[in-house]
């Protein structure tokens, strides 16, 4: 009896871990916001005119942003970091970026940041946009950490929705996942 149980016990554990499977991560949602809603038409006992959608007036020229010189210097040194598939951990490499952009940003303490977090195509669109602000965030808290006040920078995740690169291959995909670190107006 106790030979035939000493060989079961293998087979069942290995049986017990194919049946139970991977972990599933959690996908963080997001609520769609509610669609507005229109009034009810009038009533009327009068011919309807008919109406033709409200247009948008074209901006007028020289009315576009403008970016002040010392903005756009300051643009031009940032350097984008990159991070592993499915990670939002910092990497040496990422802590050495990051490490020189700080240099830069204490050099320019007026400019206002905006950590730009990227993803690849795969996974869903809200997994992709919570992994994004997950890699924004820990971009702003290193920078924090080494002495940027947390109101000069903001993160804003795109998830996949921004590619660097369009292609569907491994190096492609490791191009887009990054962070991009944009001078606000």
């Amino acid at each position: 009896m106790k030979t035939v149980i000493k060989r079961l016990l293998p087979i069942v554990s290995v049986l017990l871990l194919i049946a139970a499977g991977c972990a599933k991560q959690n996908v963080v949602k997001q609520e769609a916001p509610p669609l507005p809603t229109a009034p009810p038409p009038a009533v009327t006992t009068e011919a309807a005119t008919p109406t033709t959608p409200p247009t948008t007036p074209a901006p007028l020229a020289g009315n576009e942003e403008k970016t002040s010189p010392q903005a756009t210097a300051l643009q031009n040194q940032l350097e984008k970091i990159y991070f592993g598939f499915d990670s939002s951990t910092l990497s040496d490499k990422a802590r050495q970026t990051l490490s020189k952009n700080f240099a830069i940003l204490k050099q320019h303490p007026r400019g206002k940041i905006t950590v730009e977090g990227h993803c690849d195509e795969r996974g869903s669109d809200a997994y992709n946009l919570a992994l994004g602000q997950r890699r924004a965030q820990a971009a702003i808290n290193y920078l924090t950490t080494m002495g940027i006040p947390p109101e000069r920078l903001a993160p804003l995740s795109y998830g996949k929705e921004k590619p660097a690169d369009p292609g569907h291959d491994e190096t492609a995909w490791t191009r887009n996942r990054r962070d991009e670190f944009v001078v606000s107006p």
